[in-house]
Parts: structure tokens; C-alpha cells; sequence
């Protein structure tokens, strides 16, 4: 492979922290679940824009300016200096490219908007217009490119012409760099928990980590395995409708799979990213999928517990709930661990 699998939580966290709306999510428990201890990392309002994806698509927009502004050079930028007005009258140069379902390309959108640079991101045609006019608001360019994702991602590949930068957030053979810099940006919520959990002398025995390309598993994984004090099982879970790491997992090699359009929208990957899986294969415990309706029960358990999310942002609590006909173990008095990804709007 002509990469590194390294990720820098603490160069994530120091570059994150010049952002004004960054703050840490908290971690919610809710009342005991057939003898089970449930906690929530509530993304849902991360940085103000509804998603954890925000950390990844803003941290690498900034990490990308900095190594460009070094090549050119030949000397490093204090982070600090991104938001002067001489930094961001250079930033505006770059245009990042992506394709988006939903909240990377917000995430992207955002990050060229805080560094002066510019965006376009590329959304199928049948991506609601509120969607569209929220990238715009935000000023992205927004073309409508295809009928699928993987259509429009398709069209963001190849709108290069006058030197964009592909920002994906998944990655293949041969474009590895920027999406482990989304990843990178990710593993900050994994830092957030080890913090409390240290201070607080209390870990979870289990951590359900819901995916679609798989870069929020991988980040999360590859953090809790680095530099949690006390292992806990990691279990990744997929949309019955998409569960391309559960095959590829199972193949021994990277496999996309067919099937039909999940209401877990987010999670409805059916390739997964290269580096996810190459990380998740050697560090997750067990790979799952569950059903569509067992998504939304879980997020309407979740809004009866006054913590709005969606079919996708509850899909690690749904493999709690329906544990036993995924024949998944979790011992009387466990600690399990969920995040709820997203917003429900």
C-alpha cells in the first residue's frame, strides 16, 4: 500500500480548537436497559451543524490549507494564522469538490467557509431542495449530478478541470490522503470519551459503531484501540440493506454489495472506503446489520428519551435493542456505548 494508517488525534484537536464553534458533545445515560448501562455520545448538534461529520470535513479542509501552504513555503503555518485576513485572501484559491447524501458535504461546505476558500459539492437529483439550499446558504455551489450517490460521485471525481481538490470521505486505491484526514478529524470524539471516561474511572465493556463507507468505525476503532485504558468489544453495524463491510469482512477483501434503498439514508453505503476497512477488519470484534424498522424503533426510543435523531443515527442502539436475533452476547450489568450521529432535521 502507498499509505500510512496513522492517525494524530492531538494535531486533530489543536487545529479543531481555533474553530469557534467547537466545543465538546456530551454523553448521556439513559435509565437502565434490561440490566444494561446505555450511553449516548450525542453528536446531534456538533459544532452547530447537526452532524459529527463537521469534525472531519472542516478539519480537513484546515490540515489540506496547511500542508499546501508549506509546499509552497517551504515553512510551516502556525494554526492560529488561518484566519488571518493575508492567510484567508491566499486560502481563497482552493476550491474543494465533493459528493454528498447529506452531512459531509455540509461539513465541507462549512470549512471553506470558515478558511475563505471555495466549495462546489455534487447531489443527486433526488437529494430534497432544503438540502441544496442549505449547502448554498453556506456557499457551495450545488449541481445536481446523477440520480444516486454513487452517481454524483461519479461527477465529483471528475470536476477537476481547473485543479479542485476531491475532499471524499471514503477512499480506493490510489486517493488515500484527504480521507484519512476526515477520519483524523473524527477520532476527536473518541478523545472527548477517553477524557470523561478516565476521569470518571468507568468504561464500557461495548461500543456499537454504526457505518456506511465506514470512516466514523475506523476513526473510532483505531482511537479506542491507541489509547483507551480499558478495551471494550467493538462491534460495527450496517443497514441490512447495505452491508458492505459485514461482506467484505466475511470475503476477506473489499466488496460492494446490491440491495435496496435504506431509510438509514446515511448508512446506505454499498462499497466501503479502503481504509475503513482495512482498519476494522484487524479491530472491531464483530461485524452486524439490522433491519430498517429496527432503526427507527431505536430512534423513537431515543425521542421518547428526549434525544432526536434519525433511523441512521440510531443504528448502534438498534443492535442493542435487537440483540438477541443478531445473536450478539452483552452479560447482565454491561456498559454500552452508542452515538448518536446526527440531528433529526
Amino acid at each position: 500500500m502507498d499509505y500510512q494508517l496513522s492517525l494524530n488525534v492531538r494535531c486533530a484537536l489543536d487545529l479543531l480548537e481555533i474553530c469557534p464553534a467547537y466545543t465538546q458533545t456530551p454523553i448521556v445515560e439513559i435509565s437502565p436497559l434490561n440490566n444494561i448501562r446505555l450511553l449516548i455520545k450525542d453528536e446531534t448538534n456538533r459544532m452547530g451543524l447537526g452532524s459529527f461529520k463537521a469534525l472531519g470535513g472542516i478539519y480537513a479542509v484546515a490540515k489540506f490549507l496547511l500542508e499546501q501552504w508549506e509546499k509552497e513555503n517551504g515553512s510551516q503555518l502556525p494554526v492560529g494564522r488561518l484566519t488571518d485576513p493575508e492567510i484567508r485572501s491566499w486560502s481563497n484559491k482552493f476550491t474543494f469538490v465533493c459528493a454528498s447524501a447529506g452531512n459531509h458535504g455540509i461539513a465541507v461546505a462549512k470549512g471553506a467557509e470558515l478558511f475563505n476558500a471555495n466549495s462546489r459539492v455534487h447531489i443527486a437529483h433526488p437529494v430534497p431542495a432544503s438540502f441544496a439550499q442549505r449547502l448554498a446558504t453556506l456557499g457551495a455551489v450545488v449541481i445536481r449530478s446523477g440520480e444516486t450517490y454513487e452517481e454524483s460521485m461519479v461527477a465529483a471525481m471528475n470536476d477537476n478541470s481547473n485543479g479542485e481538490t476531491l475532499l471524499a470521505d471514503s477512499s480506493w486505491p490510489g486517493y488515500y490522503h484527504l480521507p484519512m484526514l476526515v477520519m483524523e478529524g473524527y477520532t476527536v470524539i473518541a478523545e472527548e470519551m477517553r477524557q470523561v471516561f478516565l476521569h470518571e474511572d468507568n468504561w464500557p465493556t461495548h461500543v456499537f459503531l454504526q457505518a456506511g463507507v465506514g470512516g466514523l468505525a475506523a476513526s473510532m476503532a483505531y482511537e479506542i484501540r491507541k489509547n483507551w485504558k480499558q478495551q471494550p468489544s467493538i462491534v460495527v453495524v450496517e443497514p441490512l440493506a447495505a452491508p458492505c463491510l459485514f461482506e467484505s469482512y466475511k470475503r476477506g477483501r473489499v466488496t460492494t454489495v446490491s440491495g435496496p434503498i435504506s431509510s438509514m439514508g446515511r448508512l446506505d453505503c454499498k462499497e466501503p472506503s479502503l481504509i475503513a476497512f482495512k482498519l476494522l477488519k484487524e479491530l472491531a470484534d464483530d461485524f452486524v446489520y439490522v433491519s430498517d424498522e429496527d432503526a427507527l424503533a431505536a430512534a423513537d426510543f431515543l425521542a421518547q428519551n428526549k434525544l432526536a435523531t434519525t433511523a441512521s443515527g440510531a443504528a448502534g442502539l438498534a443492535a442493542i435493542l435487537s440483540n438477541a436475533k443478531l445473536d450478539i452476547t452483552i452479560p447482565d450489568n454491561s456498559t454500552c456505548l452508542v452515538i448518536a450521529t446526527e440531528g433529526s432535521s
